[in-house]
């Protein structure tokens, strides 16, 4: 029952991202795609609340997945609040990336491909050597067994919004 409780808020948090990041880009991406989408465009403050929401229930998911004792939570919030705000600092990046790829998928060539996607495998990098760093402050909290957990956790949750934005974002005509 705990799987499908915590199955349920995974979805939810997908859909935001991809409300999130949906929105961000679909007129640009409709309209490649000959489809008429009209939203209105999404503000900062927009933005700022959909991630505020995504990373509400990403939290929720962690504890209701870990079940931390009082000490194992003293100790991990604040490495995960740390590792969270660097996870933000590479989804601005990759909204960023999005956006542009939206902006220019009408005219890509070989330059602006090749720019695309050399910031995505830099996201890439980035995401794994944030793990990297971290794993040793979440062990250090938590113990080895239970860092690894959060990171099946973490990656899980990682896969889930990856495939999702795989599955709206057009391939390059």
């Amino acid at each position: 029952m705990k799987r499908t409780v915590v199955f349920g808020q995974a979805a939810t948090l997908v859909v935001a991202v991809l409300i999130s990041v949906g929105l961000l880009s679909s007129s640009a991406l409709a309209q490649a795609q000959t489809m008429v989408i009209e939203t209105r465009p999404l503000t900062d403050a927009d933005i700022q609340m959909l991630r505020q929401d995504i990373q509400a229930q990403k939290n929720q998911i962690i504890t209701d997945n870990m079940q931390f004792t009082a000490t194992e939570a003293a100790a991990f919030w604040p490495v995960y609040k740390d590792y969270a705000a660097a996870q933000h600092a590479i989804g601005d990046k990759r909204q960023a990336l999005i956006s542009d790829y939206a902006a220019s998928y009408d005219k890509m060539d070989d330059a602006t491909a090749h720019s695309l996607a050399q910031r995505m495998l830099a996201i890439d990098d980035d995401t794994q050597a944030l793990r990297k760093t971290y794993f040793p402050r979440f062990e250090k909290a938590l113990g080895a067994k239970r860092a690894a957990k959060f990171y099946q956790i973490d990656s899980r949750l990682s896969l889930m919004i990856n495939l999702q934005l795989a599955s709206i974002i057009p391939l390059i005509p």
